[in-house]
């Protein structure tokens, strides 16, 4: 197992050098406690070659470029959560940069990411990544163990649940299949599923042999997003993996794979809030964005008001009370 070390990430070179106006901080070892970490995973498992580096490893940037669209200002009323970001509280708030790759260790990356995610829960604080593509909440949700038990809940178009793909069988197919492998990963909500993907029978079989709740996104429109709310166990510890094709495309165009009628704000956020008044979310990530596809920056800027939704709603619950 890889050993935390400050030279796993790299800070951000460009524009805004952090999400949400946070501190940049890439040597954890300097500091004591942290209440939310956020850190970019750039690169996951690549099927080819052509996959080493592609345009989802410029997802990072992009989202952290779109922090002034999101939230012109910190302290400004925020209508979506009822108050400023951080309520006027000492909320301690780091970007930890983003995970270096290295071309000669291509799996290299992953072990630094489950180093750096430990430490941060070692610190007491909440991770929030931004990926790269599906296969970055696998090391992610493996440094999560001393957590569980943890109700996993997974918002895409997609079922991802394949055991391989050309041979790999930690890339963005299969994060879900990985994830119900792992002893402290609980029940399995996946909502907001739609249209073709990478999902064979056998792929909907294992899910729902595993016991997986599968909730199209029109069982979500119809039954609306209290209905689904309600079926997830009170009082838990939850996870939330976002694929941005999970959201509609109209305000998450930049995707490799657009779904139409897909999870609207309206209904991400309700989840979002929902969940942190259930109990405790102990991390999220967003994955799959396209920035050469984005439409006015839309995508990023959403991807940014989901981390706002999550950040506002813990500190107003009293996830980090000094």
């Amino acid at each position: 197992m890889t050993s935390y070390k400050p030279e796993l990430t790299t800070a951000p070179k460009h524009g805004h050098k952090s999400l949400l106006y946070s501190e940049v901080v890439t040597d954890l070892n300097t500091l004591e406690s942290v209440d939310i970490a956020v850190l970019g995973i750039p690169y996951g498992s690549p099927y080819s070659i052509d996959e080493v580096t592609n345009d989802q490893t410029n997802a990072p940037t992009a989202v952290r470029q779109a922090t002034d669209r999101a939230v012109r200002s910190i302290e400004r009323y925020d209508f979506d959560i009822g108050g400023p970001l951080m309520d006027n509280r000492p909320i301690h708030m780091v970007d930890c940069g983003d995970i270096a790759g290295d071309a000669r260790e291509l799996g290299g990356h992953y072990d630094a990411a489950e180093a750096v995610v430990r430490k941060i829960i070692s610190l007491g604080g909440m991770p929030l990544v931004i990926g790269g593509d599906h296969g970055v909440p696998i090391p992610v949700l493996r440094a999560l163990d001393t957590l569980g038990p943890i109700t996993l809940v997974h918002i895409d178009s997609h079922l991802d649940w394949r055991q391989e793909v050309n041979g790999v069988t930690d890339g963005y197919s299969s994060p879900i299949r990985r994830a119900s492998e792992m002893d402290h990963i609980g029940e399995i909500f996946q909502i907001g599923l739609r249209a073709n993907g990478s999902a064979r029978q056998e792929e909907v079989d294992a899910a729902l042999a595993y016991g997986a709740h599968l909730i199209t996104a029109h069982e979500l429109h119809d039954e609306g997003a209290q209905s689904v709310l309600d079926r997830i166990p009170d009082g838990g510890n939850y996870y939330i993996t976002l694929d941005a094709d999970g959201i509609d495309p109209t305000i998450m165009p930049a995707v490799n794979g657009p779904a139409l009628g897909g999870v609207t704000y309206s209904e991400a956020r309700k989840i979002i809030h929902g969940l942190v008044k259930k109990g405790r979310v102990v991390g999220m990530d967003i994955v799959e964005i396209t920035p050469k596809k984005d439409l006015n920056g839309i995508t990023a800027i959403t991807a940014c008001r989901f981390f706002v939704n999550l950040i506002g709603m813990a500190v107003r619950a009293g996830y980090f009370k000094k």
